[in-house]
């Protein structure tokens, strides 16, 4: 059970990792080829900080890793143990806690590791109770970078998708759509005036004007419908199946979150990774 179980039997050692100095664009590669959320930033062997897909997409025009990052992030000793490590991921709304063992990042642990372990445990916990308690629907034909904009502001790093029958037909994720953005270059226009509004002698007919072009580089989040990367084949469970089944289905498909129905199918809401977890807490 949880009590006996420490941090460092379940972290990932082998860790994915961006360094200062460094840009948007290495991060924006790193994450998509090692299909991971986030990283911790070392500089000079030390960690400083840590990089996301959140920050990348609420960043969009930001090309620095050292202002992308969240710095000082929170660390965890390996031989804390793993309750410790779920009360500080709840607490604080985060997904990952990098490992630190006498200054040095020896590893990290993610919700996906500790629901990796909860699938072994045998909580048979009805997981109606850990439903997230709003959900978002998006349309199947809405333009992906509306979507994401709905997502950002909900909060939520997942969404079901409806079409016009009101039917669940996919999922969309902050995941699929850091992976379908692209780092768009592009050069855009300043004008200056040489007038001030205090100048009697000026007015806007007239007013003479310098022109400053500059580029800009930006993650760019498509226009096309969610349709297009959804996640179609979804994996469901019922709302009296059991953390720890509900747990081993999420570890096997490697996805953050399952629709839950009822005996007709029908969309009950959404069990998260994150919320699952609580069971580890519950069950102590």
């Amino acid at each position: 059970m949880p009590k006996n179980i420490k941090v460092s039997d379940i972290m990932k050692k082998d860790v994915a990792y961006a360094t200062l100095p460094g840009s948007r664009d290495e991060v924006h590669t790193l994450l998509k080829d090692k299909k991971v959320s986030g990283v911790p930033v070392l500089k000079d062997g030390k960690l400083v900080g840590i990089v996301s897909r959140a920050n990348l997409l609420n960043n969009p025009e930001e090309e620095q890793l050292a202002l992308l990052m969240t710095r000082n992030p929170l660390v965890i000793d390996p031989d804390a143990n793993m309750i410790v490590a779920v009360k500080m991921l709840l607490a604080n709304n985060i997904r990952r806690l990098p490992v630190v063992k006498d200054d040095k990042l020896v590893g990290i642990l993610s919700v996906a590791d500790i629901v990796a372990s909860i699938a072994e445990m045998d909580i048979t916990d009805h997981v109606g109770q850990y439903l997230s308690p709003t959900v978002v629907p998006i349309w199947t034909d809405t333009p992906l970078n509306v979507a994401a904009r709905i997502m950002e502001l909900a909060k939520s790093k997942a969404a079901p998708v409806i079409d016009s029958n009101l039917e669940v037909v996919g999922i969309i994720t902050d995941r699929d759509v850091i992976s379908a953005s692209v780092i768009e270059d592009s050069v855009e226009m300043s004008d200056m005036s040489n007038g001030s509004d205090d100048d009697e002698w000026t007015w806007e007919s007239m007013r003479d004007t310098m022109s400053i072009y500059y580029s800009v580089s930006r993650v760019k989040v498509p226009d096309i419908p969610v349709k297009n990367i959804m996640v179609k084949e979804l994996v469901k469970a019922a709302y009296i199946s059991g953390v720890s089944e509900c747990a081993l289905k999420m570890k096997r498909n490697k996805i953050d979150q399952i629709p839950i129905v009822n005996a007709n199918q029908r969309f009950l809401g959404l069990l998260r990774d994150r919320n699952i977890m609580k069971a580890v807490i519950d069950s102590e």
